[in-house]
């Protein structure tokens, strides 16, 4: 029985400690903007003027994103309601879009267009690996996942 509980206590333990490993939206930040800054070879000075307008436009992105998913629940009865969703939709897209394109002018103000087209292209790499590497965490039996640790 004292086996049988040590063994249960040592589960419960290890489950405990891999829930805390979970996806961290502080850590993913901080890594983000570490490679973001390697890769576009941003000075101290440069990230210290950057970042701030970069997170800005992130929680602004962030709020038209959450429209979208909110209108993206629940599928309207008629036509006339999916027709205005559709369109909610768009309008949400293009501010996005807009934003966007407020945020890159804004970041030539504080950054040479070099480096921000080195930004962009950063940001995309990271997202991209980022949900490369989370697709093998989540499926580590995929044959793809076994031929990547050969």
């Amino acid at each position: 029985m004292r086996v049988v509980v040590i063994l249960f206590t040592f589960h419960f333990s290890f489950s405990i400690a891999s829930a805390q490993e979970k996806f961290s939206p502080e850590k993913f930040q901080a890594e983000l903007e570490q490679f973001i800054a390697k890769e576009a070879a941003l000075t101290k000075e440069e990230s210290d003027k950057f970042f701030p307008l970069y997170r800005e436009m992130q929680q602004k992105q962030r709020a038209v994103y959450q429209q979208m998913k909110a209108l993206g629940r629940n599928k309207p009865a008629d036509e006339a309601g999916c027709k205005q969703a559709v369109q909610k939709r768009d309008e949400l897209e293009l501010e996005q879009r807009r934003i966007l394109q407020t945020y890159h002018n804004k970041f030539f103000t504080v950054l040479p267009a070099s480096k921000v087209y080195d930004v962009i292209i950063a940001e995309t790499r990271f997202h991209r690996r980022a949900l490369r590497n989370f697709g093998n965490h989540a499926h580590p039996q995929h044959p793809q996942h076994q031929q990547q640790k050969k």
